[in-house]
């Protein structure tokens, strides 16, 4: 196959509003530019080849608006009409969706319509790409996942777990900022997922097909010799980083020979006493387990807090990292320019310097959160850590009561306490959850 026939269906308000929360310049360049992010996508975590776009759509409500400050502090609107001749001449068909009611607009519900016609279409499109975050959608996933079809989610806000589980690839707002501003797209950049303290030793996936098997024999020889020479647990995001630069950009876009992610490429390898946390390795029988592993183990976590965690994707990490991440992410945000690349990697460098090893995901969850909850590290002047706290703390609580998880006063005190804020104060109540 030469190419894989793909459709992207974008709804505008949605991905743009997402955007503009997070860094408003990146949003505009998103809006203005949409050909050059669109050719970057075009072989970002593909399978089998580049997409060929047979279908680009992006369902835009000509009436929305944002306010966007300018030099003199005035603050006019920015209407998404402005953007419409940009999508033109990338190519899309551009779809005009304005709103129905005070606060929803039809293209979710254009986008399912559309995309279920595709599906029936004389064509068969190979792969389908959804950017937006609205959960709504789950039910065209579905049905997209029975017809055997490959599918992507684009969103830079925190999509309900229900959503973006059943897509094969969910491109998130690091990734697409990174897209929107020419950087490399890495969705391996922190060993991903957490993996158990143990494993035994098997690997689930199947090694890479023949033209990768050379490059595999070659990550089995760098890893055992790094595992075997190590007199103290090794750093997994180090390593995976050394690796990607000695065997070429061919690891990540293989998937790390078919398995998915690094650490899942190390347990193939069935090292001798493998041992693993989210972030290091070591041999169980050479090396004393890292306090760090220690101290985040399945059940270690509050009830109210391990729900949380299941049903939002909240960060399983140890209550006291928790003011480190605020008071470093206040430090960036008071000492450079607002990007979010640099921002997570800047921070998770000066956290593990200070004995707390949080991964980049993690840092650019928080972000997230406290840019819904009404304190974004672009503001002027930069939020503070207590500012970056409560508005993270308050979209967690909102996404909660948005996704139906019911929290009694006493454990919503308890999730306040654990994520770093006084039990004592009340929850902040943004606007936006999502």
């Amino acid at each position: 196959m030469s190419h894989t026939r793909a459709a992207l269906y974008l709804d505008f308000d949605n991905v743009f509003g997402g955007l503009y929360k997070l860094d408003p310049e990146v949003a505009v360049q998103f809006a203005t530019d949409p050909g050059g992010w669109l050719r970057q996508l075009a072989t970002t975590s593909t399978i089998q080849a580049p997409r060929r776009w047979l279908v680009l759509r992006c369902y835009l409500n000509p009436a929305g608006w944002v306010f966007h400050p300018d030099s003199t502090g005035e603050q006019p609107r920015l209407f998404f009409s402005r953007f419409r001749p940009s999508f033109v001449r990338a190519g899309f068909e551009v779809i005009d969706c304005p709103r129905y009611s005070g606060t929803k607009n039809a293209a979710d519900i254009r986008i399912v319509v559309d995309a279920l016609d595709a599906l029936t279409a004389d064509t068969r499109y190979d792969e389908f790409v959804i950017a937006s975050g609205d959960s709504d959608m789950t039910p065209l996933l579905q049905r997209l996942r029975r017809a055997d079809r490959r599918t992507m989610i684009v969103s830079p806000a925190d999509a309900a777990e229900a959503f973006t589980s059943i897509a094969d690839q969910v491109l998130g707002s690091q990734h697409l900022l990174a897209l929107i501003q020419g950087e490399s797209v890495d969705f391996d950049d922190d060993t991903a997922d957490e993996v158990s303290t143990e494993f035994d030793g098997g690997g689930d996936g199947a090694v890479a097909a023949a033209d990768q098997r050379e490059a595999y024999e070659e990550f089995r020889s760098v890893v055992t010799h790094e595992y075997d020479g190590a007199a103290e647990p090794l750093n997994m995001a180090s390593l995976a980083y050394r690796l990607r630069t000695q065997l070429g950009r061919s690891v990540s876009a293989s998937g790390w020979f078919g398995f998915g992610s690094f650490a899942r490429a190390v347990q193939s390898l069935a090292l001798p006493n493998l041992r693993m946390s989210q972030h290091l390795l070591w041999d169980d029988s050479r090396h004393e387990a890292p306090e760090a592993a220690a101290t985040s183990p399945q059940g270690a976590l509050p009830e109210p807090v391990e729900r949380l965690v299941d049903q939002l994707d909240l960060p399983r990490l140890p209550e006291s990292w928790w003011p480190a991440i605020y008071q470093t992410l206040a430090d960036y945000a008071q000492s450079h320019r607002f990007n979010l690349t640099q921002c997570t990697s800047w921070c998770r460098d000066q956290l593990r310097d200070q004995g707390v090893p949080v991964s980049r995901n993690a840092v650019a969850f928080v972000v997230r959160g406290a840019s819904f909850g009404g304190a974004p590290l672009h503001r002027q002047p930069p939020p503070t850590a207590a500012e970056i706290g409560a508005g993270f703390i308050g979209n967690v609580l909102n996404r909660a009561e948005a996704a139906e998880l019911p929290l009694s006063d006493e454990e919503i005190a308890t999730v306040r306490a654990w994520l770093g804020a006084g039990a004592d104060q009340a929850p902040r109540s943004p606007s936006t959850t999502d």
